[in-house]
C-alpha cells in the first residue's frame, strides 16, 4: 500500500504486541496479493457520457480489492438488475456493462443515470453519476426560403438556425460547388452560424448561400436550402456610423466556469466596413490566455479563473464614428479539490483523520458517505465523527475497515471521491537477508510490508531519496538498483514508520566484480608432432570460487589422460596430431555469473623441418551457427570457425556480422556490429519488433570469407519507440499555413507496429491548449494561420505497445507575405526614415541607408573609355537592427559608375523596388598586369613583355620595373620607369651566370598597383644526381605461386621491369640499374669538359684505327683463302659461338689486367647497350624488359655467323642468372 497515514495521537499498551504478530502471521510475504484491501475504483465512464446509436454501449466500471470486488448498478437511483435484460451482460471480474442492439431495441430505451457500486468484505466503493445520453443528429426543418432584396452598402444577417443536436453539431458555410464562402473583416460567420454582412455589395449577389451542419457522432453533414441574394446597386454608397448586429445594445452579460473557454463577439455594420477593438475596463486584458479570432470580432480567453471577471468593451469604429458595447463577465467554478481524501492504513486503538477540502462558487456542500449510504443513516460508531469537512477516529478497532465518500456539489457540478481505513503496518521479509549482484547488473532488494506508509529507505546510515534513475521504490517495499556499482556496497535499513512505532529490517548488498576472460584463446595452425598451446587469463572477483573447464568441440576434456596439461591460465597439447583438429573452448564459472572464449586448431600436415608451406589464403566461412540466451534486446550467437588457410583470423583482424529481416527490408543484407576475430561467441544487442536472421564472415590479412549460411530466425519483442524523430522544423510555405517535417525514424527503431508521429503545435507564448494531430508521414500542414507567427512545436513517436520520448520545443513559424509598399532612395522619406548616398573616404566603398535592408546594385560602366565590364547584378543584404540606418557596400571597382535600387525584403518575398540612383567610384590603383614573361632566352640578354592591367581603375600614367640580382634579399632594386604605351624590356647580362627577380607594377595617379613577380631561368649546367629506387612487389594467386616484380626508376622514369615465377628452391637476383643522366645544359660546344672529350675520343679513334691496321697486317700470315674452298679438317673446332678461331693460342691468353668470366673464360664483348636497349630493333617492351629482345638478337647472330663474343654487362648477368 502507498497510503500515507494522518494518525492524530496514541496510547500503545504492551497487550497490543501479541495481536500484531497474529495480524503479521496472516500474512506471510507479498502485502500486493495477499493484504486484505476494501474495493477501489480504478477506471469508469465519463460524466456526461453521449454514444452513438450504431454501436453499443459500453459502461465502465473497474475495481481493484482482495477479495475481489463484486458489482452492482442503480440506474435513475435504483437497483438495475442487468442479469434479467437480454441485452445486457457485465465483463468477468468486472463492472463494466455492454448492452447488445443485434436481437433488436433502441439505444434511445437505455438512456438515464447510472451508478457503479464495487464491494467486498471490507467496505463499497461507488462511482461517479453517468449521465448515459444517445447521440441525436435531426434532419433541417422543411422550409421555403424566399429571395433576399438588399440595397448595395446594406448589412444583411443570414440565418443558420441549425436542428438541435447532441452533441450540437458545427456550422460552416458553403456554396453549390462546395467551396467555402470566403471571409474577410466585411464577411463573417457568427458564434451562433449565422453569416453576418457588415456592408453588401454588389459582387456579393449569388444564389447559393447554404448553411451546413456536421455531426460528430454520426459523421454526417446536413445542408440548409440556399439562400438567393439580390443586390440592388446604387450609384453613390452612403457612408454610415457603426452599428452593432450582435449583441444588440450597449450592454450585455456573460458567465463562464472555472478552467473553460470564455468567448466574446462584437460584430458591427457600417460603411466603411468598422474596424473591432477589446478592451478590459480597470484592467489590461490577459495577454498570456487571449486570442482574437474571426477579424477580431471575436475575444477567446482560455482555461478563465475567478481574475478574468470583469467588464469587457468592444469598440467598432469606422472613419464615420464609433459605438461601444460592455459586456459584464462573471466566473463561476464547479466544485474542485482543495484536499481530496485518501485512504487511510490504521492499527488498532490508532488515531486519524480524513480530510475533504473543496471549493467552488458558489461555496459547494459536503457530504460525506459510508459505502455508497449516507453516513446519517448508518449504524452509530463513537470511534468517528464528522467534524465540519472531515472525520475524526479515535482508537479504531479490528473490523472498522470501510470505504467512506466524500461528495462536494454546487449548483454547476458536483466531485465524488472514495477513500478507505483499513489496519496496520508491518514488515513481513526475512531478517538480516544477504544479497549479491554482478557489478553493472541489476540489484532487487525486496522488503514487503504490511500497512502505511511505504518504508523510508537507509543505507549505512543515510537516507536514499528514490528518484527512478539510479534507485527506484517499487509500490510492494522493493527497492531497485538499476546499475549497481561498488560503491552501492553496503547495508540497507527499511524503516517503516508510524504512531504506533518503529520496525525496521536489514539488507546487506554486496557487489561483485564481473567474471572476464582477459586474454582469450587464439586460432592456431601448428605443424604435426609440435606443441599447440592455449592461453586463457582469467580476471574475477576474488571473494567468488570458480571453476574453469575446457571443452573440445563442446564436449568437457578429461584431463586424467596424459595427452592434455592444463594449468592455471592455459591449455598445452602436446604431440599434435589429426585427432586433435577442433575448436576448444574456455569456460569459467561463478555462483553469480560466467564467461566463456574458444579458438580452433588446426593441425598442418608437413613436418616442423620442412620449409614449404602454403601460401595464405581468405579463410573459410563460419559453420554451425546458433542462438541463445535469447533476452528482450538481445541473444547470443555462437559458431564453428572455419579452416584459417594459414592466415589466422586473431585480436588484430575483424569478424562481422551481418543480419537480415523479413519486416521492413526482407532479402536485404545489413552490417550489425564487428567485432575481434579472436571470438567464436558474441551477445548481439538487437533492436525491439525485428525478426533477426544472422550471417557470419570472418576477415584476415588477405581479404574476408564468405558469408557462412544464415542462423535460424529471432524475433525480438515489441516496445514503445525510445527514440525521439530529429530534424523537427516549421515554415510556411504558404502565408497562410506552416508545414511542419521531421525526419522520420529508420525501420529498426520503430519498435512496434502501427508506427505514428503525434504532433503538438501552439502559438508562441499564448499559453493555450496544444493542437495535437497523429500521422504516418513526416510532414502535416496547419492551415488557416495568420501571417509570419510564431509557433511551439514538438513531436514524439507512438506504436501499438506505447508512446516514445517527446522531443524538446522547437520554434516555427507561418508562412510569409508579399510587400506592397516600395522602398524610396534618394533624399524622400519612407516610414519616417531618411534614405540617402553620401560617400565615404574609401574610393570603392559608399555608405547608404534604407528602411529595409536589402540592396541590389550593378557595374553600369567603366570611366575608362573602351573598356568591356560584366554587368552582372550583385545583392547585399545589411543587418536590420543597426542603430542608425546606414551602411557600407564594399568590394566595388574604383573609377566606375555604378547603379543600385533597395527592397523591403523577407525570407521569402520582396517588395517592390525603390527608384535608381546613380553613383561614381573614385580613381584607384590599378590590377596586376595582364601577364608578365620572358619570352627570350639566351646568354647575352633577357627580353621581357608585359601587357595592361584587365582593371586599371583609373588612367594609366606609366609602369614601374624593379629587378635585384644575387640573392634577391641582400642587393638593392633597381628601378626603371616606363610610359604608360610601353610593353617591354631587354636587359643585357654581364655573365651567363646572373639571375635576377623582376617586380612590375602599374601606376595611376593614386599610386602603384600589385606587383607581377616573375624570375630569370637558371643558365648553369649542374646536373643533379638522380636517385635510384628498385621496388619489389610480390602478390600470391590461388595456386601454390608467386610472381615477384622487379622495377628499376630513376626518378619518376621506369627504365625496366622484370617479371619471373621462382621455384620452390631458393633464387638468387641480382638486379643492376645502369643509368646515365643528363645535365641541364646550354650552348654545350662552348664548355671546356666537351672539348676535351672530344679530343679524347679522336685519339682514341686514331688508336683503334692503328691497332686494325696491325691486326691486319698480322692476319696475312694465314692461307686463309686456300682454306676457305677445303674440307673442314677435325682440329678447325667451332667457338661455342658458332665462329671459326683462326687466332693462335697466344692469342687466346687474356690481356694482363683483363677480366675474367664467371667460368673463367676471357670474353672480349664489342656488345654495347645500344645493341640491346636503344639501336636497331632492340626496343623495350612495354613493361620496360629487354631479355626477350635480347635472346632474339643474339639467335639472329648465331644463326647469320657473326663473330661477335658473349656480353658481360650487367643486364647479361641478369638474363643468365635468371
Amino acid at each position: 500500500l502507498t497510503t500515507r497515514s494522518l494518525s492524530l495521537s496514541l496510547s500503545l499498551s504492551s497487550s497490543l504486541l501479541p495481536l500484531l504478530f497474529f495480524i503479521s502471521s496472516f500474512f506471510p510475504y507479498s502485502p500486493g496479493t495477499n493484504m486484505k484491501q476494501p474495493p477501489t475504483i480504478v477506471k469508469q465512464s465519463a460524466k456526461e457520457y453521449i454514444v452513438d446509436p450504431r454501436d453499443n454501449i459500453i459502461i465502465e466500471c473497474e475495481a481493484k480489492g482482495n477479495p475481489v470486488p463484486t458489482f452492482s448498478w442503480r440506474r435513475n437511483g435504483k437497483f438495475f438488475n442487468a442479469e434479467k435484460d437480454p441485452r445486457v451482460s457485465m465483463r468477468k471480474r468486472s463492472g463494466t456493462l455492454e448492452i447488445s442492439f443485434r436481437s433488436g431495441g433502441k439505444p434511445e430505451d437505455y438512456e438515464g443515470e447510472y451508478q457503479c457500486f464495487a464491494m467486498n468484505d471490507f467496505g463499497i466503493a461507488i462511482s461517479n453519476k453517468i449521465l448515459l445520453r444517445v447521440s441525436k443528429s435531426p434532419l433541417w426543418p422543411k422550409e421555403v426560403l424566399e429571395p433576399l432584396m438588399v440595397s448595395e452598402g446594406s448589412p444583411l444577417v443570414l440565418v443558420c438556425n441549425p436542428p438541435p443536436g447532441l452533441p450540437p453539431p458545427t456550422t460552416f458555410w458553403m456554396n453549390s460547388a462546395m467551396m467555402p464562402i470566403i471571409q474577410d473583416k466585411r464577411v463573417s460567420m457568427g458564434l451562433n452560424g449565422d453569416l453576418y454582412f457588415s456592408n453588401v455589395l454588389a459582387s456579393d449577389a449569388n444564389t447559393d448561400y447554404s448553411c451546413n451542419a456536421r455531426f460528430l457522432f454520426t459523421h454526417t453533414i446536413q445542408q440548409k436550402n440556399p439562400f438567393t441574394l439580390k443586390v440592388l446597386t446604387i450609384r453613390n454608397i452612403p457612408e454610415t456610423t457603426p452599428t452593432f448586429l450582435s449583441p444588440s445594445g450597449t450592454s450585455s452579460s456573460k458567465m463562464a466556469l472555472r478552467g473553460e473557454e470564455l468567448l466574446l463577439e462584437c460584430i458591427a455594420a457600417g460603411v466603411p466596413t468598422p474596424g473591432i477593438k477589446w478592451f478590459k475596463k480597470g484592467g489590461d486584458l490577459p495577454e498570456k490566455k487571449v486570442k482574437f479570432e474571426s477579424f477580431n470580432k471575436t475575444l477567446r480567453i482560455v482555461s478563465v479563473s475567478e481574475e478574468d471577471s470583469g467588464e469587457y468593451v468592444c469598440m467598432a469604429s469606422n472613419k464615420i464614428g464609433s459605438i461601444r458595447h460592455t459586456v459584464s463577465v462573471q466566473i463561476k467554478a464547479a466544485p474542485y479539490w482543495l484536499q481530496k481524501p485518501t485512504n487511510l492504513v490504521l492499527a488498532p486503538n490508532e488515531n486519524g483523520q480524513l480530510v475533504c477540502l473543496a471549493s467552488g462558487n458558489p461555496k459547494p456542500s459536503i457530504q460525506w458517505l459510508i459505502n455508497g449510504e449516507p453516513i446519517e443513516s448508518s449504524l452509530p460508531n463513537l470511534s468517528r465523527k464528522v467534524v465540519d469537512d472531515a472525520i475524526i477516529f479515535n482508537s479504531v478497532q479490528i473490523g472498522s475497515s470501510a470505504v467512506y465518500q466524500c461528495n462536494a456539489s454546487n449548483e454547476h457540478g458536483y466531485l465524488l471521491a472514495n477513500a478507505f481505513v483499513n489496519m496496520a503496518p508491518r514488515l513481513l521479509g526475512p531478517r538480516n537477508q544477504l544479497i549479491k549482484v554482478i557489478e553493472q547488473s541489476r540489484a532487487m532488494l525486496d522488503c514487503p510490508f504490511f500497512g502505511s506508509p511505504v518504508p523510508e529507505v537507509f543505507k549505512n546510515g543515510l537516507g536514499i531519496a528514490p528518484d527512478n534513475v539510479k534507485y527506484r521504490l517499487h509500490n510492494n517495499g522493493t527497492l531497485e538498483i538499476k546499475h549497481a556499482r561498488s560503491e552501492d556496497h553496503g547495508t540497507y535499513t527499511f524503516v517503516a514508520n508510524n504512531i504506533l512505532g518503529q520496525a525496521e529490517e536489514q539488507i546487506r548488498l554486496e557487489v561483485k566484480e564481473p567474471t572476464r576472460i582477459v586474454r582469450a584463446p587464439e586460432h592456431l595452425s601448428v605443424n604435426r608432432g609440435n606443441t599447440a598451446h592455449f592461453d586463457c587469463k582469467i580476471k574475477h572477483d576474488p571473494t567468488l570460487p570458480i571453476i574453469v573447464t575446457w571443452l573440445k568441440n563442446d564436449k568437457p576434456l578429461h584431463f586424467g589422460w596424459i595427452k592434455f596439461k592444463k594449468d592455471e591460465n592455459s591449455l598445452s597439447i602436446p604431440n599434435v596430431n589429426s585427432d586433435d583438429e577442433g575448436t576448444y573452448m574456455c569456460m569459467v564459472k561463478t555462483e553469480l555469473d560466467q564467461d566463456f572464449a574458444s579458438a580452433r586448431l588446426t593441425v598442418l600436415g608437413a613436418h616442423a623441418h620442412t620449409c614449404l608451406v602454403r601460401p595464405p589464403d581468405r579463410p573459410d566461412p563460419p559453420e554451425d551457427l546458433e542462438l541463445s540466451d535469447p533476452a528482450a534486446r538481445s541473444v547470443r550467437l555462437t559458431w564453428v570457425p572455419g579452416n584459417d588457410n594459414n592466415s589466422p583470423v586473431r585480436r588484430m583482424t575483424r569478424l562481422i556480422i551481418p543480419y537480415e529481416e523479413n519486416r521492413w527490408r526482407p532479402g536485404e543484407w545489413q552490417n550489425l556490429s564487428s567485432y575481434t576475430g579472436d571470438q567464436n561467441s558474441v551477445n548481439l544487442l538487437l533492436s525491439p519488433f525485428v525478426n533477426y536472421q544472422f550471417r557470419v564472415i570472418a576477415i584476415n590479412s588477405v581479404g574476408p570469407s564468405r558469408p557462412s549460411g544464415p542462423s535460424s530466425r529471432y524475433q525480438t519483442s515489441g516496445a514503445p519507440p525510445d527514440v525521439i524523430p530529429q530534424g523537427l522544423k516549421g515554415w510556411g510555405t504558404k502565408k497562410t499555413n506552416m508545414e511542419i517535417t521531421w525526419q522520420p525514424l529508420l525501420d529498426t527503431q520503430r519498435n512496434g507496429p502501427e508506427l505514428r508521429y503525434v504532433v503538438s503545435w501552439r502559438r508562441k507564448d499564448s499559453q493555450e491548449e496544444w493542437n495535437n494531430i497523429s500521422t504516418t508521414s513526416s510532414k502535416h500542414v496547419v492551415s488557416d494561420t495568420e501571417t509570419y507567427v510564431p509557433y511551439e512545436i514538438k513531436i514524439h513517436a507512438v506504436n501499438d505497445f506505447g508512446r516514445g520520448p517527446e522531443s524538446s520545443m522547437v520554434i516555427g513559424y507561418s508562412g510569409e507575405d508579399k510587400f506592397t509598399v516600395a522602398m524610396l532612395a534618394g533624399s524622400k522619406q519612407f516610414l519616417g526614415h531618411i534614405c540617402w548616398i553620401t560617400g565615404v573616404n574609401k574610393p570603392d566603398s559608399f555608405l547608404l541607408s534604407w528602411a529595409s535592408p536589402q540592396l541590389y546594385y550593378w557595374r553600369e560602366a567603366s570611366l575608362v573609355k573602351g573598356l568591356r565590364i560584366n554587368k552582372e547584378k550583385k545583392t547585399k543584404v545589411f543587418s536590420s537592427d543597426v542603430s542608425q540606418n546606414t551602411g557600407v557596400l564594399t568590394e566595388l571597382i574604383p573609377y566606375s559608375k555604378y547603379k543600385m535600387y533597395m527592397v523591403v525584403a523577407n525570407n521569402k518575398f520582396e517588395g517592390p523596388h525603390s527608384n535608381i540612383v546613380e553613383f561614381q567610384t573614385k580613381e584607384g590603383v590599378p590590377g596586376v598586369p595582364k601577364f608578365f614573361r620572358i619570352v627570350q632566352r639566351n646568354t647575352d640578354t633577357i627580353h621581357l613583355e608585359w601587357d595592361k592591367p584587365l582593371e586599371p581603375n583609373g588612367i594609366l600614367i606609366g609602369y614601374t620595373l624593379q629587378y635585384r640580382t644575387g640573392s634577391f634579399s641582400s642587393h638593392l632594386p633597381q628601378v626603371v620607369s616606363f610610359f604608360p604605351n610601353v610593353t617591354e624590356y631587354t636587359i643585357r647580362l654581364p655573365d651567363r651566370f646572373t639571375r635576377y627577380k623582376f617586380y612590375l607594377s602599374a601606376r595611376t595617379q593614386v599610386g602603384s598597383g600589385e606587383s607581377y613577380t616573375e624570375e630569370s631561368p637558371h643558365f648553369a649546367n649542374e646536373g643533379k644526381k638522380l636517385r635510384m629506387n628498385p621496388r619489389v612487389s610480390l602478390s600470391s594467386s590461388e595456386v601454390i605461386s608467386a610472381e615477384l616484380y622487379l622495377q628499376c626508376i630513376v626518378g619518376n622514369i621506369s627504365f625496366f621491369t622484370l617479371s619471373f615465377i621462382p621455384s620452390y628452391t631458393s633464387t638468387c637476383v641480382y638486379v643492376f640499374c645502369l643509368v646515365a643522366y643528363s645535365k641541364d645544359h646550354v650552348d654545350i660546344a662552348t664548355q671546356g669538359w666537351f672539348i676535351g672529350l672530344m679530343c679524347a675520343i679522336a685519339l682514341l679513334v686514331l688508336i683503334l684505327l692503328i691497332v686494325g691496321f696491325i691486326k691486319r697486317s698480322r692476319g696475312g700470315k694465314y692461307p686463309v683463302r686456300d682454306k676457305k674452298d677445303l674440307p673442314m679438317d677435325p682440329v678447325d673446332q667451332k667457338d661455342q659461338d658458332g665462329s671459326f678461331d683462326y687466332h693462335s693460342d697466344e692469342d687466346n691468353k687474356p690481356l694482363q689486367g683483363s677480366q675474367t668470366s664467371l667460368e673463367g673464360n676471357v670474353k672480349e664483348s664489342d656488345d654495347s647497350l645500344v645493341d640491346y636497349g636503344e639501336g636497331g630493333n632492340g626496343q623495350f617492351n612495354e613493361d620496360g624488359s629487354f631479355i626477350g629482345q635480347y635472346t632474339v638478337k643474339k639467335d639472329k647472330e648465331e644463326t647469320e655467323g657473326n663473330e661477335s663474343s658473349e656480353a658481360t654487362s650487367p643486364v647479361n648477368a641478369v638474363y643468365s642468372l635468371a
